[in-house]
């Protein structure tokens, strides 16, 4: 039986789903203002990895998935731009035009990753009659109230607030800013007003007036409309757990008066180099970025699988080519057992299933596969079960592909050759002169204590 660690309870309990026939995910998806980076798309594999494993466990899934294209302000606290109106004048596009540019980036980082599609995928702008209705519902309830700026959430009058959370460790002034008009430092706009003289792309008409919704709002109207009042998973990175999460919780059952989600599932962070993945750090990085650097886009999702969903990652490009070189050997092994008709075989009293169940424990998953290939069991067997363990990892086992080689002009390994020679001569300023030239000619190099240094392909950094 599946077992998954719950963040409202704090604790991994057993699976059981509200309707044996169907087990409703929904998924907070990307807020489609900018690039989504190799630490977003960890979280999207591991929903993945959720959706597949309920599959193996014999569920049927509805996987939902909202994309946010309006109301996700820059600061969680419902002040700041629109982060939507500030992707538009970045880019110097539309906002219309930058919501289905980074839609389609992160699609295309989905499909590359072997993300399988939700089965619903919800447009925030496309439901906002959905979220003027749940407002509406709030407003009979007694659950808000308007001040200059919006219509807000009265936190007072929903006694549990923040049960999934630590709010009780925030402070005003921090994440939540002060606002004179708010009853409680925690309350939180519903409908926010379009700023006075100010000309917004994105706005509606609403019985409070021109404006558009909260971020918080989209979810649980969505989230409803398309799996009921209450949800058996809902999922998003441990960022959402202080704040967005608990906002949905408070007003979906304050307008129902039902539990809204039995298990909640939550994604920890990537770093990359022990560092926040950052821009202005020069480490922002995309799943291309990772393709034009010579990298088997799988070899991410392998390294990906190699740390508990529920842990930090850190992501170095030394960690990424062992995995990239793990992957091949694995599909070199799969490769030499032959190729065997299809049929049907059961993982039960497995190891890969009992750790995938044991709250998606993909690592000693990942273990158990390498076991299967060196047991003794027939190739046909072997085959067999792996066909059905890959319906779990998706790494493509049985597909066969061409191999991502790195083609690195001469004039680069040379430089590569002799900046190591300085660097054994302990010539460490001339050497980093050396390093120079070969980022100028577009590449980089990664020092390494054993087996010399690993060569990069660089990319552009996003604007």
């Amino acid at each position: 039986m599946l077992k998954i660690y719950n963040t409202l309870t704090r604790k991994v309990e057993e699976f059981e789903p509200l309707n044996p026939l169907l087990v409703g995910v929904y998924s907070c998806g990307p807020t489609v203002y900018d690039y989504q980076h190799i630490g977003h798309m960890r979280r999207y594999v591991g929903d993945d990895i959720l959706v597949r494993a309920l599959k193996l466990n014999g569920y049927e899934v509805k996987h939902v998935m909202n994309i946010t294209d309006v109301g996700h302000l820059t600061s969680d606290s419902d002040t700041g731009e629109d982060k939507m109106e500030e992707g538009a004048k970045k880019y110097k596009e539309s906002v219309w035009d930058v919501a289905k540019k980074f839609q389609k980036q992160f699609f295309d980082s989905c499909k590359k990753l072997n993300i399988e599609k939700p089965d619903e995928i919800m447009r925030a702008t496309d439901y906002i009659d959905d979220q003027i209705a749940l407002i509406e519902v709030l407003e009979k309830k007694g659950f808000t109230y308007k001040t200059d700026d919006g219509i807000y959430f009265d936190t007072s009058k929903f006694p549990s607030y923040g049960v999934l959370s630590t709010l009780d460790n925030l402070k005003e002034g921090a994440r939540v800013e002060v606002n004179p008009q708010k009853k409680n430092k925690r309350d939180f706009a519903v409908w926010k007003f379009s700023p006075k003289g100010q000309k917004r792309q994105m706005e509606w008409e609403s019985p409070w007036g021109v404006g558009f919704p909260g971020w918080h709002i989209e979810c649980s109207a969505m989230s409803m409309r398309a799996l009921g009042m209450t949800l058996d998973i809902h999922t998003g990175g441990i960022d959402h757990i202080s704040i967005h999460h608990p906002n949905e919780i408070a007003q979906s059952e304050a307008a129902t008066g039902k539990q809204f989600v039995k298990y909640w599932v939550h994604h920890n962070f990537l770093q990359v180099e022990g560092k926040k993945m950052s821009k202005s750090l020069g480490n922002f990085i995309t799943v291309q970025d990772i393709v034009e650097k010579g990298f088997d886009p799988l070899a991410l999702r392998y390294l990906y699988l190699q740390t508990h969903y529920r842990q930090e990652m850190n992501f170095t490009l030394q960690s990424l080519t062992a995995a990239q070189n793990g992957l091949h050997r694995l599909k070199d092994e799969v490769s030499k057992l032959g190729d065997y008709f299809a049929q049907d075989v059961s993982l039960k009293e497995t190891d890969f299933l009992e750790a995938v169940n044991d709250d998606l424990n993909m690592p000693k998953a990942l273990s158990s596969v390498w076991d299967l290939l060196k047991s003794k069991e027939p190739n046909r067997v072997k085959v067999a079960k792996l066909k059905k363990m890959d319906e779990v990892l998706g790494l493509k086992l049985f597909i066969k592909e061409k191999v991502i080689e790195q083609i690195i002009p001469q004039e680069v390994l040379d430089l590569v050759k002799e900046r190591e020679k300085l660097r054994k001569e302990r010539r460490y300023a001339l050497a980093d002169q050396w390093r120079n030239k070969i980022r100028k000619l577009g590449f980089d190099t990664e020092d390494k204590e054993e087996g010399g240094p690993v060569i990069v392909q660089l990319s552009p950094v996003r604007d």
